[in-house]
Parts: structure tokens; C-alpha cells; sequence
């Protein structure tokens, strides 16, 4: 794995069955289509990877199974945040035997803590890790937005870079400016708005949802941005923008974010799009919505 980690890689939704288990087809699909869009590598048990929801079991098999697939062409990434200190390393010594690359740390969830209390926490997690991993600064879903000194600290660490989905711009121009002088310290918005400014200001890349459906709009925007291309940046923004219009407009709670990307990847035919309890997948009104917007947005990994 070439660091620093740099491109699009998107936070790969798990697709499921109606019954809960994995959709192995369903998955094997989800993957060709990411490959064929030309992302630079895939991030498992994110947050649209609903992750928390999932049984141990299901994950180690998400896991091995999305392992095999991609067979190496492309980094693979394996969150571990867990409410459990053992859970974490669990997953974590899974994703090692099944050949992914680096794992994904979040605070844990639920229980509000300190930043000494994160650092203590990496202390004593770090050690016991058997692959590189990132940090991933959610506070929407964390209740701790994670400090510079905090990532700071991580880095002293060992950590090779940190992804952030904080929304917060301000914050990852500091996050640029403090690691400036590590060039191999990856720097990765989750702000799928952002990725210009990131990229341009000394970024590597984005964690980008619609990444599962679109991808190769996302891997345009991203090689465009390298180039500094404006004219096409800014085409390429508006479709960005046109997602959140359409597409990630649908549904009245955060949840639609995650909900309608599984349902574009329905409408798209690449897999069904169940969800894990608690979420519900869209009913048909709203899932004719999204089929009409994916089939009106005219982009695929063709262009």
C-alpha cells in the first residue's frame, strides 16, 4: 500500500438480503461496479456500511468475502470502532487474515469521553492493531469531535493519515496546515462537497457516499482537481450538488443519506437495497423518486 493514501474511496455500502444475511451476489456486483469506475480503494463498516448494526459474524464475512473479491487491486480499509475494546481488535485481527490493508478508528460510540480519554484509549488499542490504521473524526455520530493535538497524538503513534467528516472546513485547513510537512500523513475529506478545496489546499482525496453509485463522477472531480482543471471542476460540482438536490433529498432524517444511496444502487440494478435494523429501506413512492433521479442524472462509469 502506497502512502499516502490518495484518490476516491468510497464507504462501501454492506449489501444485504431481505432475511439480513450478505448478499454475496449483490456484493460481487457492488465491487465490479466500484472497479469499473476507476476508485482508488474501498472503505468497509463505515457508517454507510451501517456497521454498528451488524453482527460480528456478517461482518468477518463482509470482510473476507469483499477481500477475495478485490484480490488487492485496490487498498481495502476496514472500520473497527466498536462500544467493545476486545470487539475492535476482533475485527480487526479478521481484516488482517483476510488481507485487507489498514483499519479505520472512530471514538467510540455512545459513551461521551474525554480527548485524554480517546488518547488513552489509542495507547493501549494501538499495540495490540496488526495492520497501519487511520483515524475518522464523525462527531455527528461520535459525540467527539477529535482535537488537532488529538490527531497529533494518534500520528506520534503510528496512524498514516485521518479522515474527516466533521463538515467543518475550517477544521481540515488546520488539519492541512499541522501536517503539511508530513507527506505521507494521508488527509481525506468525508465532505463530498469539499473535495476540490481538498485536494487544491494539500488534500489527498475523499471518503465520498456517492462514490457507491456514481463512481466515476467522483474519480472525475478527483483527477480533475489534481489538475486543477476549473472549467471542469466546476461542471463536475454542479452533478455533485445535483446528488444532494435529488438523490440524498429524499426521506426527512440523516438516515436518507445512507437509505437512498442503497436505493440508487437498486434503481441502478447493482444490488437490493435492505437495510439493518433500526433502518428501513425506502417504500416503493420513495424508491420510484430515486429511480427517476438516477435514471435522469445520465452519468455513468462510461463517461
Amino acid at each position: 500500500m502506497n502512502l499516502p493514501l490518495k484518490g476516491i474511496i468510497p464507504p462501501m455500502i454492506t449489501p444485504l438480503t431481505k432475511g439480513g444475511d450478505l448478499d454475496i451476489k449483490g456484493l460481487k456486483n457492488l465491487i465490479n461496479h466500484l472497479l469499473e469506475g476507476g476508485v482508488h480503494g474501498i472503505f468497509l463498516l463505515g457508517t454507510n456500511g451501517e456497521a454498528p448494526s451488524l453482527p460480528y459474524k456478517l461482518r468477518k464475512e463482509l470482510i473476507s468475502e469483499a477481500c477475495k473479491l478485490v484480490n488487492k487491486r485496490v487498498p481495502v480499509l476496514v472500520g473497527i470502532t466498536d462500544t467493545i475494546f476486545e470487539g475492535s481488535i476482533e475485527i480487526a485481527n479478521h481484516a488482517k487474515e483476510s488481507g485487507a490493508d489498514a483499519v479505520v478508528i472512530a471514538p467510540p460510540y455512545y459513551m461521551p469521553i474525554s480527548q485524554s480519554e480517546m488518547v488513552k484509549y489509542l495507547e493501549n488499542l494501538v499495540p495490540k492493531l496488526p495492520l497501519p490504521f487511520i483515524m475518522y473524526n464523525m462527531p455527528s455520530c461520535t459525540k467527539m469531535h477529535l482535537t488537532i493535538d488529538t490527531i497529533k497524538k494518534a500520528k506520534e503513534l503510528g496512524a498514516i493519515g485521518v479522515k474527516d467528516s466533521s463538515g467543518d472546513a475550517g477544521y481540515f485547513y488546520s488539519l492541512v496546515e499541522e501536517f503539511k510537512d508530513s507527506p505521507q500523513f494521508s488527509l481525506i475529506t468525508g465532505t463530498e462537497m469539499f473535495l476540490p478545496e481538498t485536494i487544491i489546499y494539500g488534500g489527498h482525496g475523499a471518503v465520498a457516499g456517492g462514490g457507491n453509485f456514481f463512481p466515476r463522477l467522483f474519480v472525475d472531480l478527483y483527477e480533475a482537481s489534481v489538475a486543477n482543471d476549473t472549467d471542469k471542476i466546476a461542471v463536475l460540482r454542479e452533478k455533485v450538488l445535483k446528488i444532494y438536490e435529488t438523490i440524498y433529498s429524499v426521506g426527512s432524517y440523516t438516515s436518507r443519506y445512507t437509505k437512498g444511496t442503497k436505493s440508487a444502487l437498486r434503481a441502478l440494478g447493482v444490488c437490493e437495497d435492505y437495510m439493518a435494523m433500526p433502518l428501513c429501506n425506502f417504500g416503493d413512492e420513495k424508491r420510484a423518486k430515486i429511480k427517476k433521479y438516477v435514471e435522469e442524472f445520465e452519468y455513468t462509469n462510461a463517461n
